[in-house]
């Protein structure tokens, strides 16, 4: 089933008794992809993730993750995943250091342990017992222990919880480093959406077990919100259009009235309308129906120069 993609799932199901959690998902991810899966609380992404990563068996479909169906793949598969889970916390006398040196031997190709410390900013920590380090710290440990053992494939849930400001962004610098440079492909849940945003090549909205929108954060936004409204004013008149590419209809503009044009809109959907939305429609039962533009806009502002 292997055509190069580090994922590939068709038909996937699964059941807790009468409960259907995953109804008939067919996925691909690329190889060195940052792909982002959101969805409310009981969408289906957490059982999604677990048979991807092996760790729960599935009712029906197939599952390649690596070239391998997780469910029957050994200890050397294994060493080719990564993923983040909140194990730091379960060695509290060890520094820094010797826990991250401890996961290090598992790996055959594994990094040095000071330069997975580095890559997520704890180097200054690195002789630090875990349990003096803050909850933010913490986790970033966790982070370090996932890529220590230079994965193809990460999973990253919920990544950067607890994180401070300066901490996100350079956990934003990391994805991207292990996207661009490592070719490492990264499966990413997160409630954030502004971080899917700045951080997934790809994003996959699930509901009620189904998948109803796949596509990257612009992609989604023009599916759902359809044609951009562009307002503006020339000599004091106000003017108000609808356009499939608020760009190019943009440049044209300037191009006929030049700095005439003033107080000029541009209302997109943002990725949290688009979220909502398609949420909304899923739950209604209402797949692909349409939404009106005013359901999903946010509104930025140009200045015309």
């Amino acid at each position: 089933m292997d055509n190069g993609a580090a994922v590939m799932v068709r038909d996937l199901r699964k059941s807790y008794r009468h409960v259907a959690a995953v109804r008939g998902i067919d996925l691909e991810i690329s190889r060195g992809e940052v792909f982002a899966l959101l969805g409310p609380n009981g969408a289906g992404k957490t059982t999604t993730v677990e048979i991807l990563e092996g760790f729960r068996r599935r009712d029906h479909g197939t599952v390649d993750v690596l070239g391998q169906d997780p469910a029957r793949a050994g200890r050397a598969w294994r060493a080719r995943i990564g993923i983040v889970l909140q194990l730091a916390s379960t060695g509290p006398e060890l520094t820094v250091l010797e826990i991250v040196r401890h996961f290090a031997a598992f790996y055959p190709a594994s990094r040095r342990a000071e330069e997975a410390i580095a890559l997520v900013g704890l180097t200054s920590k690195s002789g630090s017992r875990i349990g003096q380090l803050s909850g933010g710290q913490t986790r970033r440990l966790d982070v370090a222990l996932g890529i220590v053992g230079r994965p193809e494939l990460l999973f990253l849930d919920e990544p950067t919880a607890g994180f401070d400001p300066e901490a996100r962004r350079e956990f934003h610098d990391l994805v991207h480093r292990l996207s661009d440079i490592d070719d490492t492909t990264i499966l990413l849940t997160t409630h954030d959406l502004d971080e899917a945003e700045k951080l997934a090549d790809r994003i996959l909205i699930l509901s009620g077990g189904k998948i109803v929108a796949d596509g990257s954060a612009d992609q989604l936004a023009r599916e759902i919100a359809g044609e951009a409204e562009v307002r503006w004013s020339v000599d004091g008149d106000r003017f108000v259009h609808s356009t499939a590419d608020a760009t190019a209809f943009v440049r044209e503009l300037f191009a006929q009235h030049g700095e005439r044009v003033a107080d000029l809109e541009v209302r997109r959907a943002s990725l949290e309308d688009t979220y909502m939305a398609l949420v909304r429609q899923a739950e209604t039962g209402g797949y692909g129906s349409g939404l009106g533009g005013d359901e999903v806009t946010r509104t930025f502002t140009v200045v015309a120069r």
